[in-house]
């Protein structure tokens, strides 16, 4: 277990959950006209997927640009969800 997180492997499980989540939540969208609309929904979770992208570079030793590369995409995610909530 403790080589599950120590290497990373524990962030694609989580990645590979939020896609589930979106496939779900996207295709309720379609199909019922429920849940949030498919642009809200991925400007939402592409913050957290590029900061589970981050921990992921930072626990396999990745170099640092991955890193911030991962984090700039996070910010960007997080500035448009805030800009399409505040209107």
């Amino acid at each position: 277990m403790e080589h599950f997180f120590a290497s990373g492997r524990v962030v694609d499980l989580v990645l590979f959950v939020m896609l589930a989540e979106a496939v779900l939540l996207i295709s309720l969208h379609q199909l019922k006209a429920r849940g949030p609309a498919p642009v809200d929904l991925i400007v939402n979770l592409l913050s957290g997927f590029c900061l589970l992208l981050a921990l992921r570079a930072a626990l396999s030793g990745a170099g640092w640009h991955w890193i911030a590369l991962a984090l700039t995409g996070s910010l960007i995610g997080h500035l448009a969800d805030l800009r399409r909530r505040w209107r």
